[in-house]
């Protein structure tokens, strides 16, 4: 047994000669919930499309469950594809066996388990309705359930939250909670980060066609300095307090705004508190996942804005 559900080593694509994943490498722990994060564009779906083995690499390999045949084990993973499409003339417990049983499933357990999964989630009311009489949100969370209603060991989802209300993504978020509490694997892509930021255990980043960042959100969070915000208990002079505060440092009504470095938080602290300024306010926080993922891809394209521009004085140069 593996200790990961998912290894790709150095996935490349081409599209003619458009390069559309260059070199992507990530390892999946077994039992993790792990997101793939990326701009529009990224692409995110195709680097998931070759670890699932729906299409096939110009480079690199993927393992699922330590084997080099991702086909033969297809019935052990559950799919939500970006593209979602659904028999329009079924209905919701029908079409959910019906994925099902195309993953071996019975079909009477199937309805079962379609009647058990949409009672949990508060949605019974509509498990007879027919798909085309459904709003979008809920055909894409009858699809959801679809795709693992055979109790699947790896779940793969391209942009689950796309689509659906703030009801519908809590929803979701339980059912990925659910899964893996179960035992399974929840492999994600989605480029809105308060998901990744609550459930995920490690993340990946991908932009321009590669994988840029691989680790925990505290690690991806880590990449930023610290964030303050302090509020002297007397109101003195404000060059006063500068003194003691970074160069950054930021002075707006009452309070003072600036980020930090952990190892100067402890010194920034003492001298405060030497200043004789007092506190009325302390605020130290890490910034979100939100700012570490812009921090990233504004990286990434600020290398790629400046070697177009290299090029173009070298051609003109030339």
């Amino acid at each position: 047994m593996s200790d990961f559900s998912v290894e790709a080593n150095g996935l490349t694509k081409y599209f003619g000669n458009f390069k559309a994943v260059d070199n992507v490498s990530l390892a999946v722990p077994a039992g993790s919930i792990y997101g793939v994060l990326g701009p529009n564009g990224a692409g995110k779906t195709t680097s998931l499309r070759m670890m699932l083995g729906i299409i096939d690499p110009d480079e690199g390999t993927s393992r699922l469950f330590g084997g080099l045949k991702p086909q033969s084990v297809r019935g052990r993973i559950g799919y939500l594809p970006e593209e979602r499409g659904l028999y329009p003339g079924m209905k919701a417990r029908e079409a959910i066996a019906f994925m099902g049983a195309l993953r071996g499933l019975d079909w009477s357990e199937g309805r079962r388990r379609a009647a058990a999964f949409m009672a949990e989630l508060g949605l019974e009311r509509v498990i007879d309705e027919k798909i085309r009489k459904m709003s979008k949100g809920m055909a894409q969370m009858v699809q959801l359930i679809g795709s693992i209603v055979h109790a699947p060991d790896l779940i793969v989802l391209d942009e689950p939250f796309s689509g659906l209300d703030p009801v519908n993504q809590e929803r979701l978020e339980m059912l990925v909670r659910r899964e893996q509490a179960r035992g399974a694997t929840i492999l994600f892509s989605t480029h809105v980060m308060a998901h990744a930021e609550r459930l995920c255990d490690r993340i990946a980043v991908i932009a321009r066609s590669a994988r840029r960042f691989e680790g925990t959100v505290d690690e991806a969070r880590a990449l930023l300095p610290m964030q303050v915000r302090y509020t002297p208990r007397e109101s003195v002079d404000a060059a006063a307090i500068a003194t003691c505060l970074p160069t950054n440092a930021e002075h707006s009504g009452d309070a003072w705004h600036f980020t930090i470095d952990d190892k100067h938080v402890e010194p920034l602290l003492a001298r405060i508190t030497a200043s004789g300024h007092g506190v009325s306010g302390l605020s130290i926080s890490r910034p979100a996942l939100h700012d570490a993922f812009v921090h990233i891809v504004r990286q990434v394209d600020a290398g790629f804005d400046a070697d177009a521009t290299g090029d173009a004085i070298e051609e003109a140069s030339a």
